[in-house]
C-alpha cells in the first residue's frame, strides 16, 4: 500500500502559523501549553500514512474499506488477550452456555464506545489522551493518567503471565514463569520495531496472529464438540435460570474483561494512521463509516474466538469436580501433571490457562494442549504488543512527552512490567487461579475514566462540529456509564462482604470508595458541561475546578467553529480558538 509523507509536513506548517506562545506569567490552574502542539514524535506511523483511494463511484467500496482495514483489529486483540480468554474459560465452567448473551452483550456495548473512540480520532486528528490533556485542569489529568497506567498494568500482567504459562506448557515445564515472562519481554521490544519495515506489514502481523488463535480455538471447538443448540441458546436468550452469586460476580468479570479502558484511547490513536482530509466533511463522514465497518468485523471475529472458548470449556468442565477429572484423564500420559493440579476431592474444578491446557491434553490428546498453548501465546504476545502502543499512547498524550520513540518505548513497557515479573517470580502456577478475577475487577474500576472522557468529548459540537453525539448515541453511551459504574460499587461491596478485612483496611476501602464516587462525579460535572449544561457552566465553582476558560466547553463567541478546522487537517479546536 503506498504511503504518504508530505501530508503531515504541510499540515504542520499550518499549525506553526497559528500556535500560540508560552506565557510565563499564566498560572498552573490554566497552563499556556494546553494550546501548544502535543509531542510531534508519534508513535508508531509518523512516517507513513496509508493512502485512501479516490474513487468516482459513489456506493461501498471493498477497496476502500481494505485500505481503512488495520486499526479495528489491532482494537479488537484487547478482546482476546488472555485475561479475555481465562474469562471465558471460567464463564463456561462455571455457568454453561448461560453468560453467552452477556458475552454478546458487553461486545456490542464495546463496540459503541469504540465506535466514538474512533469517531474522536477521526474527526479531531487528536487521540483520547491528547484531548484529555486539552481538556482537563492539570489535577484531574494526572489522577485520569494514574487511573489508566494502573489498568495498562493489570491488562499486561495478564498478557505476559499468559504467555509465560503458553511458554511453559510448550516447553513441557522446562522454561519456569518468571523467565518465560523474560522471554516476553524481548520478544514484544523485537516486535514493536517491526514497523520500521512499514505500517501494512506490522498490521499484517496481527492479523496473523488472530488467525492463529482463530485456528487454534477453533480446533478445540471442533474437536470438542458442544451441542450448537445449547450454544445459540446461551447466546440469545437473556436468562440465567438457576445461577448463583458465583456466577452474577462471573458476569461481572465478563463486562471488566471485554471493555478495557485503555482500549480506547488505543483506539482513537491508531485511526490517525490513514491519510484522511478533514478539510473535506464528506471524508470524514466517510473514515467514519469506513472505520465502524472495520470495528464491527473485527468484534465479530473476536466474538466468535470468545465462543468457541466458552463453549468448550462448558462442555468439557461444567458441573465437573476434581475426582471426575482425575477419573476421565486416568490412562493419560500426562496423568501425573493433572493429579498435580487437581487435588482428588469433590470440590468443583476452578480452571485457569494452565489447568485448561491440562485438560484438553488429557482428554482430545496430547496434540489439544500443545495447540491450545499456541493459540494463548498468540493471544498474549499479540495483547502484549498492541498493550504497549497504548501505553506510549497515553503516556505522550497525557504529560505532553516529547521523547524519543525508543524511550517511550522502554519506559512504558518498564513500568508494566516491573509489577508483572514480580508477580510471576514470586507465585507458582498453580497458585494463579484467583488472579484473574482480580484484575479484571481493576480495570472494571478504571472503565469509567476511559467512557466518561470519551462521551464528553464526542458530544461536545464545538469539538465534533456536524458529527458530534446525536441524542441516541449520548442515551446508550450515559447508559452504559452508569451500567458499569452500578456495576463496580457491586462488585466491589461483594468482595468487601466476603472478605475478612482488618479494621484498617476496612477504612482505606471506605477512603477509596469515597474518593472514587467523588471523582466520577467530577468527571459527570465535566461531562454535563460539555454535553450543553448552561446552568452547570455558569457556576462559578465549575468555572474555577472543572472547565478551562480556553476550551469553549460548548459556550462562548467560538461556539461555531468547527469549519475552522477544515483549512488545519491534522490539528486540534483549541490552537483554533487561541488564534481567532
Amino acid at each position: 500500500m503506498s504511503v504518504n509523507r508530505g501530508y503531515e509536513e504541510d499540515s504542520e506548517k499550518d499549525v506553526d502559523i497559528i500556535e500560540p506562545k508560552r506565557n510565563h506569567n499564566q498560572s498552573d490552574q490554566e497552563p499556556a501549553d494546553e494550546g501548544t502542539l502535543l509531542s510531534g514524535i508519534q508513535t508508531y506511523f509518523s512516517d507513513e500514512k496509508v493512502l485512501i483511494p479516490q474513487i468516482e463511484k459513489d456506493g461501498f467500496s471493498f477497496r476502500k474499506l481494505w485500505a481503512f482495514t488495520g486499526p479495528g483489529f489491532l482494537m479488537s486483540i484487547a478482546y482476546l488477550d488472555p485475561g479475555n480468554i481465562e474469562s471465558d474459560l471460567q464463564s463456561g465452567v462455571v455457568a454453561q452456555y448461560k453468560l453467552l448473551w452477556v458475552l454478546l452483550s458487553a461486545t456490542i456495548l464495546g463496540l459503541v464506545m469504540q465506535r466514538l473512540s474512533a469517531r474522536l480520532g477521526v474527526v479531531t486528528g487528536h487521540h483520547l489522551a491528547e484531548m484529555c490533556y486539552r481538556q482537563y485542569k492539570r489535577v484531574p489529568r494526572i489522577i485520569l493518567w494514574l487511573m489508566v497506567e494502573t489498568a495498562i498494568i493489570g491488562s499486561d500482567i495478564q498478557e505476559v503471565i499468559g504467555t509465560a504459562i503458553a511458554i511453559y506448557l510448550l516447553s513441557n515445564k522446562v522454561v519456569p514463569l518468571w523467565a518465560g515472562t523474560l522471554i516476553t519481554i524481548l520478544d514484544t521490544f523485537t516486535f514493536l520495531f517491526l514497523d520500521k519495515y512499514g505500517l501494512r506489514k506490522l498490521e499484517f502481523l496481527f492479523a496473523l496472529l488472530i488467525t492463529v488463535m482463530a485456528v487454534t480455538f477453533g480446533y478445540e471447538y471442533i474437536v470438542s464438540a458442544p451441542p450448537q443448540g445449547e450454544v445459540m441458546k446461551g447466546m440469545f436468550v437473556p436468562w440465567c435460570e438457576g445461577c448463583d452469586s458465583r456466577t452474577l460476580l462471573q458476569a461481572v468479570g465478563i463486562v471488566g474483561a471485554v471493555i478495557m479502558p485503555h482500549n480506547l484511547y488505543l483506539h482513537s490513536a491508531l485511526v490517525k494512521s490513514r491519510d484522511v482530509d478533514r478539510r473535506k466533511s464528506s471524508n470524514v463522514r466517510e473514515a467514519n463509516f469506513y472505520f465502524f465497518v472495520e470495528a464491527c468485523i473485527a468484534l465479530f471475529v473476536s466474538f466468535i474466538i470468545n465462543v468457541f472458548v466458552v463453549a468448550v470449556f462448558a462442555h468439557g468442565l461444567y458441573g465437573k469436580t476434581n475426582s471426575d477429572v482425575l477419573d476421565t484423564c486416568q490412562n493419560s500420559t500426562i496423568y501425573d501433571d493433572i493429579a498435580s493440579v487437581f487435588p482428588s476431592d469433590n470440590e468443583l474444578v476452578d480452571a485457569d490457562l494452565y489447568k485448561g491446557g491440562l485438560f484438553l491434553g488429557c482428554t482430545f490428546g496430547i496434540a489439544a494442549m500443545y495447540i491450545w498453548a499456541v493459540g494463548i501465546l498468540a493471544a498474549g504476545q499479540s495483547s502484549t504488543m498492541t498493550g504497549t502502543y497504548a501505553g506510549q499512547f497515553v503516556m505522550e498524550g497525557f504529560l505532553n512527552l516529547q521523547w524519543a520513540r525508543w524511550k517511550r518505548v522502554l519506559v512504558t513497557r518498564f513500568i508494566a512490567i516491573v509489577p508483572t515479573f514480580c508477580v510471576a517470580f514470586f507465585s507458582r502456577i498453580e497458585d494463579l487461579t484467583g488472579m484473574n478475577d482480580i484484575l479484571n475487577a481493576v480495570m472494571a474500576l478504571q472503565l469509567p475514566f476511559a467512557t466518561i472522557p470519551t462521551i464528553a468529548f464526542t458530544s461536545n459540537p464545538n469539538i465534533m462540529g456536524e458529527f458530534v453525539n446525536g441524542i441516541g448515541n449520548k442515551i446508550v453511551s450515559i447508559l452504559l456509564s452508569i451500567l458499569v459504574i452500578a456495576i463496580n460499587i457491586f462488585f466491589v461491596i461483594d468482595q468487601v462482604n466476603h472478605s475478612d478485612l482488618h479494621s484498617a483496611w476496612m477504612v482505606l476501602v471506605v477512603l477509596f470508595g469515597i474518593a472514587y464516587i467523588c471523582f466520577n462525579i467530577y468527571l459527570v460535572i465535566h461531562m454535563a458541561v460539555n454535553m450543553g449544561s448552561e446552568r452547570l457552566a455558569e457556576m462559578p465553582l465549575v468555572q474555577k475546578y472543572v472547565t478551562h476558560s480556553s476550551n469553549n466547553l460548548g459556550f462562548g463567541p467560538h461556539r461555531n467553529t468547527y469549519a475552522s478546522l477544515r483549512s488545519y487537517p491534522s490539528y486540534g479546536l483549541n490552537q483554533i480558538y487561541h488564534a481567532a
